[in-house]
């Protein structure tokens, strides 16, 4: 009954893919594969691309439910076609080198991203896939080079940042692991990789902020100028402070370092993740969204939120209606 269900399914699909036009039908396999039926979703891309051989979109669709469905021959054959079209874009160059990765082709894959990224040098995407190939071989020196130039040719891209702070937290890098935390958090803040963050964030704060290691880390050869500014600024800053390691203690040292920072060091360093923070502290909403920064666990921000009312729900109310978005040349991590 099953196998006669199939072809009634196939039928249908086929006498209705000669009255659709193209673009119908791709939407047709899209809605197909949202809900996970990636053979019929594979037939309508087929047909619709005897009919448009040369569409970027539909290859771009074949080669990813292939991917999905774990045809890699055929996403291969498709990607391929893919990033050889004239308007191939970056995309087209992570999808072939998913397939890659897939099947261990990572000798290819490199070949492929080095392409890709001379044909897109700005594409924060595919620095982060390199990076990760090369995490994937266990040369994670070349990863942590490859996450770092997405993050200075793309700043917008979250996943280099996801990466990156992750990276520096395992090497005990805490002023990088904290900065690029924090910026990931904004950029993509609602997703399971948030989590991810959220759980080293506090404790990298609570580690570097002892004068030994604020003192380490800024003798450290790979401490650039910007990042020797933030650490010299934050000793000063910790001299006042209860050192208690809590979130409201935090909350203070953070405070006090915005204030300093603005008035000494944001003309030679302008950074947007610090003028994020200026303008949350001047709208009373800077212990909300610290709390929801540091909480790893939901309960303990919604403790927070019901003594905190009137303040929690204005740092909802902007988190929802703004966009995070940095400005390119704020790269200050090279020495």
């Amino acid at each position: 009954m099953k196998y006669i269900l199939t072809l009634f399914l196939l039928a249908a699909l086929t006498a209705n893919a000669q009255q659709q036009s193209v673009s119908e039908m791709q939407q047709t396999a899209r809605t197909l594969l949202q809900k996970g039926d990636f053979d019929n979703a594979t037939v309508m891309l087929e047909r619709a691309r005897k009919q448009d051989p040369t569409n970027l979109e539909l290859m771009r669709d074949l080669s990813y439910v292939s991917y999905l469905k774990r045809d890699f021959a055929k996403a291969m054959e498709a990607g391929k076609e893919l990033v050889e079209h004239p308007n191939a874009d970056a995309q087209a160059f992570q999808l072939l080198g998913l397939t890659y990765k897939a099947t261990a082709a990572y000798k290819e894959c490199g070949k492929l991203y080095r392409t890709g990224l001379r044909k897109f040098p700005n594409s924060g995407v595919l620095y982060n896939e390199y990076g990760e190939l090369f995490a994937l071989e266990n040369e994670l020196d070349e990863a942590i080079t490859q996450w770092e130039k997405g993050i200075e040719n793309d700043p917008t891209y979250s996943g280099n940042y996801y990466n990156a702070a992750l990276y520096h937290a395992r090497n005990n890098n805490w002023i990088r692991a904290v900065l690029y935390g924090e910026l990931f958090l904004n950029l993509e803040s609602y997703t399971a990789r948030t989590q991810d963050v959220k759980n080293q964030l506090l404790t990298a704060w609570r580690n570097m902020l002892t004068p030994s290691t604020l003192q380490q880390l800024k003798n450290a050869k790979a401490t650039s100028a910007f990042e020797r500014a933030v650490l010299d600024q934050l000793s000063k800053t910790m001299q006042g402070s209860k050192g208690t390691g809590s979130i409201d203690d935090l909350i203070a040292v953070r405070t006090k370092f915005i204030e300093e920072w603005m008035k000494n060091d944001a003309k030679t360093y302008p950074f947007h993740l610090f003028n994020h923070q200026q303008y949350l502290i001047k709208q009373n909403t800077f212990g909300a969204y610290n709390y929801w920064l540091f909480s790893s666990g939901a309960d303990m921000y919604q403790l927070w939120q019901k003594q905190h009312e009137k303040e929690a729900a204005d740092f909802t109310a902007f988190q929802q209606s703004r966009v995070f978005k940095l400005p390119a040349g704020e790269y200050y991590f090279s020495k």
